[in-house]
């Protein structure tokens, strides 16, 4: 029987159909020996390798797989500044990591946790929480890979921002010691206490309201209370017109096109067709009551949806349902999930299918995951090619931070939940022992990540230079302002 993605990130030696369960004294040992395999101050290095591939080949060689119409919207977007480029870069960033030092502790990997995938939404008990959000490159992996994407998106943002060079690493040692200290913390909480931990946006915010100005608190508060409309019934209103009695999505092109618009006439029913056996395929990866929900909602209509930037070119639709009346919708996003960008350096993985892949990665490492998560391969609706996708509401109170608004505290106060999210997705499924006793009480690793973080925006602001050079010699095409 082959091995799921949460036991290939397990601590322990699985032999013949049983678990090897270490003592915690020798988990411990673990951890301090990793030291010698990589010594945390070695954490600060960072220097392209002699042989680094060309960052812009590495984008291209993604583009053979997407749609190529959107592809230069990927690259508009990528250009709008060295921190979104970042964001798209995951496969660049991949590519430097695989060449660092790591301590052979592996974790499930969110594979993008820079600080624009985290943020608050619903959890199933219609509570705000924070967490990470965005797990299309989800893998297990080296626990180091998402620690360092984190303290490097930090130093990017900081840089954006115009904050001092001190400041950036003061930021990003927060971040750290965030992770670090909640880890330790981990180390000793019964394995049922650490799956039940999760993080109340509103309770969060009280411990650290004495730590931002109260004008920032407000502001604080405001996003919340806007997260709460981000929902079925908001992007109802924003994304459809009545049209015969029935709502249809509205078609913005190219970021929204209906399949009326993407084909013509009876093609466009066989391509409906096919997205409606996908959604009854799909719900049998749901559990039995999220299930039954479902099928209490009639399909209506649906779009291709152009998302993110880094996921730009990838096929993306979303589905309208409707449920008692005209008042009751649900908005399901179906997106394709490709490869993890990491598997060509940590190894393939042990899912069934890229959806699977995703879905399974995103329940182990989030407190709450979307009730209607789930995955199936299908054929493409407009070229009939079989690829992987999964399924999870398009909008659920979901809110992530405006980075641009930071100021130096807020963003240190921030990175620190960061810091403390990541290190809870990480304790359930690596050893956090063993990591705990890596780490240590001293600073020295938070000290040894604000010098890589640094490096590597070096690095990045490079690769952004590159990218505009591309575009400007002819080399891609973007299309800037969508």
């Amino acid at each position: 029987m082959a091995q799921t993605e949460a036991e290939t990130a397990r601590p322990t030696a699985k032999k013949a159909g049983r678990v090897e369960h270490r003592t915690v004294a020798e988990r411990i040992e673990i951890g301090k020996a990793a030291r010698k395999q990589a010594p945390r101050a070695g954490h600060a290095e960072f220097e392209p390798s002699a042989g680094r591939p060309d960052p812009i080949e590495l984008l291209e060689r993604q583009a053979e797989t997407r749609v190529p119409e959107l592809v230069p919207i990927r690259y508009g977007r990528m250009m709008l500044s060295p921190f979104a480029f970042y964001r798209g870069g995951a496969l660049i960033m991949a590519s430097d990591l695989a060449r660092t030092a790591v301590s052979g502790i592996r974790v499930q990997l969110c594979g993008d946790a820079h600080l624009s995938n985290f943020g608050v939404f619903a959890s199933a008990e219609r509570t705000l929480v924070f967490d990470l959000n965005d797990f299309d490159e989800t893998l297990p992996g080296p626990w180091e890979w998402d620690v360092k994407r984190l303290a490097a998106s930090l130093a990017i943002a900081g840089r954006e921002n115009a904050f001092p060079r001190k400041v950036r690493k003061g930021i990003v040692r927060a971040m750290m010691a965030g992770y670090r200290t909640a880890m330790q913390g981990f180390a000793t909480m019964p394995n049922l206490a650490v799956w039940y931990a999760h993080m109340d946006v509103e309770s969060e915010l009280a411990t650290v309201r004495d730590q931002i100005h109260p004008s920032r608190v407000k502001m604080t508060e405001r996003a919340l209370a806007k997260a709460r409309t981000k929902d079925s019934m908001s992007a109802f209103s924003k994304l459809t017109e009545e049209v015969d009695g029935e709502p249809r999505i509205i078609s913005d092109p190219p970021l929204i096109m209906t399949v009326r618009d993407l084909v013509p006439g009876a093609r466009a029913d066989e391509v409906t067709g096919v997205v409606q056996e996908f959604v009854r395929g799909y719900r049998r990866t749901l559990q039995s009551d999220r299930r039954l929900l479902l099928e209490q909602f009639r399909f209506v209509d649906m779009a291709r949806k152009v998302v993110g930037v880094g996921s730009v070119g990838t096929r993306a639709w979303i589905a309208l349902f409707m449920g008692l009346d005209g008042t009751d919708p649900l908005f399901l996003q179906i997106k394709e999930a490709q490869p993890s960008v990491l598997e060509e350096f940590a190894g393939k993985s042990r899912a069934a299918s890229a959806g699977e892949r995703v879905v399974n990665g995103q329940h182990l490492m989030q407190s709450s995951s979307d009730i209607f998560l789930g995955w199936r391969r299908m054929p493409t609706p407009l070229d009939g090619a079989e690829r992987d996708f999964y399924v999870r509401q398009l909008k659920d109170w979901k809110g992530s931070a405006e980075v641009e608004q930071m100021i130096p505290s807020g963003m240190a106060v921030y990175g620190r939940l960061c810091g403390w999210t990541l290190a809870r997705a990480h304790a359930r499924s690596g050893d956090r022992v063993a990591l705990a006793a890596y780490l240590g009480s001293s600073d020295a690793i938070d000290s040894a990540m604000a010098e890589f973080a640094e490096s590597y925006a070096d690095q990045n602001e490079i690769d952004y230079a590159a990218l505009v050079e591309a575009v400007k010699s002819g080399r891609l095409v973007a299309e800037t302002g969508l």
